[in-house]
């Protein structure tokens, strides 16, 4: 143990990043008998320090109080904070969240190594712990798991050591500290240190002790590290267990080590015993034929170890769980088990939306088992270690893990989205090597042992240089089992080697693809794509359909898993979550950390939808006679599925089948079905087929959908339906145009220019009469590529318009009023909106767009009016049941749905576009005694359909939900055509053009609306 002063000047020294530390070593248990470990049950050699401690608060350095470690210091009038968790969460400080930006810039000059000195907040911890039992007279060691993001630790009074690198443990010795009774532990933590400059994350800038705590001692002969090899044949069926362990504690005796392979059953595979003396022990077995581990099927074995002291007593027992597979690079394809991968991942943050970063068991295993039900196969720890806990459910449940150091400079060479490296760390700067470095060990070191890592991976947007690249060499010369990601060469490719895979961040599919047609040397992986941000993922087929027409394209990550936004109350006491700015924080990116498929609170977002269902490994096509199951599982037939299958008519269930089906991986099948025979009926028809678990899985029960496929079909009417007949009513004032029938009436202005009431009975539907639309509320993409700048002049012209003409045409049963429209965007810009008022009530209302050339493409082409908001039950048949889009509508599928209004937009964090649905046949919306309104088009030409209890103009200058009005109305939009809304990217990234609007495109689209009396259609 080094014996050394503590110094401030540690914190802006690159020299020194640990004081003390103990060496990393791997993350298995340890027990003192065989049962304990095989029971998994709560070490009894550690000790939590988790709860409650004693705590200040200083702005910086200057106002901490300095003498607090010392034993005559009386901590007891001082508040409590809980650990784990974050300071500015707890009552102190701000939290700010920035992106890309230092989160100083502007407010401090500083060049690294330098740090801030006037804003570097100090917390200063004090626990009061008596010794346990079992830890009296043995060595005992306290391990931090994670403190942001320097710490300086004393116990009793004496300096125990010092630590950087807020996301891998830092354990210290604490045996020549420890005295009998109280033992007073004061750990001093800075927000800001030379560690700070490497870890510029997109994320909130927290600090303090945010992971788990604990003392723990050891036996007298203790396994300090343990490294497990289970590896494959060339034949990948015929495993080898290969174990190296480093002991401490007394061995000037002969030491025994027995090992055992025990299957997932506990059957007992292989044993050996070794005896060894010098602490260190390595030991290689041929396990016979094996069961591979993959994501598909996660089988774990159990190698359970037993040290003996030379008297034969057993001193600890461990059980380290341990996957059989072969990761590796072969004709340029990275291989898992001898078959080519494709990676189906999401790149994923810890957070809670109370906890920031401190998250919890719970959270994991909601986490874990999301990925599995939506077939998300891998996870990108973005962009530091995770807690160990996270590895050992993804080798359970079975996540493929790309596990990232704790390393992100962006700021320090790329300046609002230009590269600009003149003061780019670490670079080729030498004396950032040692500091780069052990956040590589450290990571490696403690997470080596887990199948579920593939792939390491160097850090994350800190350019390029020689320190990178020799981290990536360091990772292949300690781990040849695995391989080496790094993006950022992408922008330097003098340091191609960095990296063993291509690997860029939004990259665009005709990028990809002009990628791919070179007969590249690297197979392509998108370690950040579809940056999902509020209302987005649009297009995400464009990048998986790559999968089948590439072999070297190799799959991608998401950006991101879940929404990094905190709950906070506004000024009335409302809860919401809030976003960067929401505290005050500046500099900030505000809401930048919104990009989540999940929302902060843990529920799954629409766009999760869309996911699910291009991610899935197993298609199905359905037809009239038979399904056609695509199995692209690796390793893994249909054995534990159920084929489902439902033929619906009008969005009816009219027959549900079920069979088993044998489809081999990688292997076609076609399952004959027999359908009932229709006797002809006319309608809309639609088959969905469902592949569904046998028995429930971890993440799952029995009869959860993981594959989904659909076939639309018609049956056309031998006749034309008959015209409703009946007599109208046409009276034709100075000012309105009324059209009476029996039980309803009608009012058409011509001052307003519109229809501006329709009654069914005594019930007025028309709260806001309608008016063509060519505006939504922007998107955070729509918002990033500049649509307000380039296409806002049709925001005003969806206010602005003009009517110049009306035409009224009488026939036998029917009336037709028409208006023409004009627009201050260009007066050759016509819409015209037809109403023909049929005899039984119902309206067919016609919309007509003539555009022009040279003008800006359009958001939406719609017609939009409002009901009042008694009308909130609504029922659709269309494509759902999630919101979806043009370019996102693959995991929609057709059926009748019900949601009230109030729920139908989405909760993203700026209010905005949402609850859009394509393919909308018809929709019913009712109050709460079922009477209301209908909306219907013909199934032939769907339109898309949005409700909504707001207006888009009101979500547009809406920044936060509870800034909207409270709810007087249900806005109807239905429009023609709506753009897409994209996801390449959030700023710039256009929506692809064949789900834009050009404003030259002549279009027309039709609906009716009728009443709904609760019991019949009117």
């Amino acid at each position: 143990m080094t014996t050394m002063k503590p110094s401030l000047e540690w914190l802006s020294n690159l020299s020194v990043f640990k004081v003390n530390r103990l060496d990393p070593h791997s993350d298995h248990r340890y027990y003192t008998t065989m049962e304990e470990a095989e029971a998994g049950l709560p070490m009894p050699m550690r000790h939590g320090l988790n709860g409650s401690w004693k705590f200040s608060y200083a702005v910086n350095p200057a106002s901490r109080i300095e003498p607090f470690y010392r034993l005559d210091y009386n901590c007891a009038g001082w508040d409590d904070i809980q650990v784990p968790g974050h300071i500015q969460l707890q009552g102190w400080g701000t939290p700010q969240y920035v992106n890309t930006m230092y989160p100083w810039d502007g407010l401090d000059g500083v060049r690294p190594p330098a740090i801030p000195q006037e804003h570097n907040p100090v917390g200063s911890y004090v626990k009061t712990f008596e010794l346990p039992e079992n830890m009296k007279n043995r060595p005992v060691y306290i391990s931090f798991q994670g403190v942001e993001s320097a710490f300086y630790v004393w116990l009793n009074g004496e300096f125990v050591g010092y630590g950087e690198d807020s996301f891998t443990p830092s354990e210290f010795d604490l045996s020549p500290h420890i005295r009998e009774g109280a033992n007073k532990m004061a750990v001093e933590v800075y927000q800001r240190s030379t560690g700070s400059w490497l870890e510029d994350q997109d994320f909130w800038r927290f600090s303090g002790i945010f992971r788990d705590v604990y003392l723990y001692t050891v036996p007298e002969l203790h396994v300090r590290d343990l490294r497990i090899r289970a590896e494959l044949d060339d034949t990948y069926t015929l495993g080898m267990l290969k174990a190296e362990l480093e002991l401490i504690g007394d061995q000037t005796a002969a030491v025994t080590a027995k090992l055992e392979l025990k299957d997932a059953e506990g059957r007992t595979l292989l044993s050996e015993t070794s005896e060894f003396r010098g602490g260190k022990l390595s030991v290689s077995l041929e396990a016979g034929e094996v069961k591979p581990w993959s994501a598909e099927h996660p089988y774990l074995y159990a190698v359970c170890l037993s040290i003996r002291n030379d008297k034969g007593d057993l001193v600890e027992a461990i059980v380290q769980k341990a996957g059989f597979r072969r990761f590796e690079m072969k004709d340029k394809l990275m291989h898992l088990n001898g078959k080519r991968i494709v990676f189906k991942g999401v790149n994923r943050h810890e957070f809670n939306c109370r906890r920031g970063r401190a998250i919890t068991k719970q959270d994991m295993l909601w986490d874990i088992a999301a990925l599995k039900r939506n077939n998300i196969n891998a996870v990108r720890t973005s962009h530091y270690p995770n807690q160990t806990l996270w590895y050992e459910l993804c080798d359970e449940y079975g996540i493929y893990v790309i596990d990232e150091m704790n390393l992100e400079s962006h700021g320090s060479w790329q300046k609002m989205g230009a590269v600009e490296p003149s003061w780019n760390i670490p670079g080729d700067k030498p004396e950032w090597q040692e500091i780069v470095m052990d956040r590589a060990r450290s990571m490696l070191e403690r997470d080596k042992n887990h199948p579920s890592i593939l792939i390491w991976s160097c850090g994350n947007e800190s350019y390029a240089g020689e320190v990178i690249l020799n981290v990536s060499n360091y990772f292949r010369e300690a781990d040849p089992g695995r391989l080496v990601h790094y993006e950022g060469v992408f922008h330097n490719r003098k340091f191609n080697d960095t990296s063993d895979m291509e690997s860029r961040m939004y990259a665009k599919p005709a990028d990809i693809e002009l990628y791919l047609e070179r007969n590249p040397d690297k197979p392509y992986i998108s370690c950040e794509y579809m940056h999902a941000m509020g209302n987005s993922v649009g297009g995400l087929h464009k990048y998986t359909e790559l999968e089948r027409k590439y072999p070297m394209y190799q799959g991608g990550f998401i950006w991101d898993y879940i929404d990094q936004a905190l709950l906070k109350k506004n000024r009335y006491g409302q809860e919401y979550l809030a976003y960067g700015g929401d505290y005050d924080d500046r500099p900030t990116d505000y809401t930048f950390c919104g990009n989540g498929i999940v929302y902060a609170d843990r529920e799954a977002t629409p766009k999760m939808q869309e996911v699910k269902f291009l991610y899935q490994n197993i298609k199905l096509e359905p037809t009239l006679t038979a399904i056609k199951v695509m199995n692209e599982n690796l390793f893994v037939g249909t054995d534990g599925l159920l084929l489902e299958y439902r033929l619906y008519r009008e969005g009816k269930e009219v027959y549900t089948g079920q069979t088993n089906v044998a489809a081999a991986p990688q292997s076609e099948a076609l399952v004959p079905i027999e359908l009932p025979d229709v006797n002809g009926q006319s309608g809309e028809y639609c088959i969905h087929a469902s592949l569904t678990l046998k028995e429930a899985a971890l993440w799952a029960e029995a009869g959860f959908e993981v594959a989904f496929g659909q076939f639309v079909f018609m049956i056309e009417e031998k006749s034309a339906r008959e015209q409703p007949s009946g007599k109208l009513k046409l009276v034709e004032g100075d000012v309105n145009i009324g059209v009476t029938g029996e039980g309803f009436s009608v009012l058409f202005s011509k001052q307003a220019g519109t229809l501006v009431s329709l009654r069914y009975g005594s019930r007025e539907m028309i709260a806001a009469p309608p008016a063509p639309l060519f505006w939504r509320a922007t998107t955070d993409n729509d918002k990033g590529a500049g649509l307000g700048f380039k296409s806002g002049a049709w925001y005003s012209a969806s206010l602005t318009r003009k009517c110049v003409g009306l035409q009224l045409k009488e026939e036998a049963d029917r009336v037709t009023v028409a208006f023409d429209y004009r627009f201050s965007i260009s007066t050759e810009v016509a819409v015209n909106i037809a109403y023909t008022v049929f005899s039984d009530g119902s309206i067919r209302v016609r919309t007509h767009y003539k555009g022009v050339a040279d003008l800006p493409n359009l958001p939406i082409l719609a017609v939009s009016f409002k009901l009042p908001a008694d009308y909130n039950d609504s029922e659709w048949y269309a494509m759902g049941p999630e919101e979806n889009y043009i370019d996102r509508a693959h995991g929609a599928r057709l059926g009748i749905f019900q949601r009230q209004v109030i729920d139908l937009p989405s909760r993203y964090l700026v209010p905005q576009e949402s609850g859009n649905r394509t393919g909308v046949r018809r929709v019913s919306l009712t109050n709460g005694r079922g009477v209301g309104l209908e909306i219907k088009a013909n199934p032939s030409a769907p339109l898309e359909l949005n409700l909504s209890p707001y207006t888009a103009f009101e979500l547009e200058h809406a920044d936060h939900a509870w800034e909207l009005p409270n709810v007087h109305y249900t806005v109807v939009t239905v429009a023609g055509r709506q753009m897409g809304v994209g996801g390449d990217d959030s700023w710039g990234a256009p929506v692809h053009d064949e789900y834009l609007i050009p404003a030259d495109k002549e279009m027309e689209f039709e609906f009716y609306l009728s009443g709904v009396d609760g019991r019949n259609e009117a």
